[in-house]
């Protein structure tokens, strides 16, 4: 009789702990390899929200003051120069050229476009109101494709446009990751989107998250 309990105690008492020690580390490894894809997906989203605020901040710093690069020195904004007349004044194709002709150099285009520079430069680098920095940069990035216009091949005089294709290019990739940015809300990550976000009128009106 006690031949045959033995094993059967000893079955009974065993196989239950060792199914435990077996699913529990697997359970835990499963947590563990989600949580470091999501920390490690969170930095990635970081990582470019920060990128792309250094662009535009960068793009505004260099019109404003002229550090030589886009904008020669002595040229900047700060010292009489107008952001927008070389650029808009040099458009040669799309259906809006006339309209860009005459808004090069207005002292309303250069402030409009310089805070738009400024302010979604600042919103991307510290993470807060990414959706209002998403819709007005979409525009801008809108407004600089239409005025590049990539659909045609040769200008009026007939020189190549240089365009390299017809319907993406650097313009649309920065409006799409400006809109994933916003989506994902990856201020809260290096950045100050979970503190602005509990401000009592950001709660109130979530369309400044």
């Amino acid at each position: 009789m006690a031949v045959h309990e033995h094993p059967h105690r000893s079955s009974g008492f065993h196989l239950p702990s060792f199914r435990r020690n077996r699913t529990a580390p697997a359970s835990e490894s499963a947590v563990s390899a989600g949580t470091a894809t999501h920390t490690a997906r969170a930095y990635a989203f970081a990582s470019l929200r920060l990128l792309t605020g250094f662009v535009f901040l960068w793009a505004f710093l260099d019109k404003a003051f002229g550090f030589g690069y886009a904008t020669p020195s002595g040229k900047g904004w700060t010292d009489g120069g107008s952001p927008t007349k070389g650029f808009l004044g040099s458009v040669a194709a799309g259906p809006m050229e006339s309209a860009f002709h005459s808004w090069a150099g207005d002292p309303w285009a250069d402030r409009l476009f310089m805070l738009g520079l400024l302010g979604i430069g600042l919103a991307l680098v510290g993470g807060v109101a990414l959706r209002i920095a998403a819709v007005a940069g979409t525009a801008m990035m809108a407004l600089m494709w239409i005025a590049e216009w990539p659909p045609v091949k040769h200008l009026p005089d007939g020189t190549p446009s240089m365009s390299t294709n017809p319907f993406v290019d650097y313009h649309v990739i920065y409006a799409v990751a400006l809109i994933v940015l916003a989506a994902v809300a990856a201020g809260d990550t290096l950045g100050g989107g979970r503190l602005w976000a509990r401000l009592p009128f950001v709660r109130d009106h979530s369309w400044l998250r």
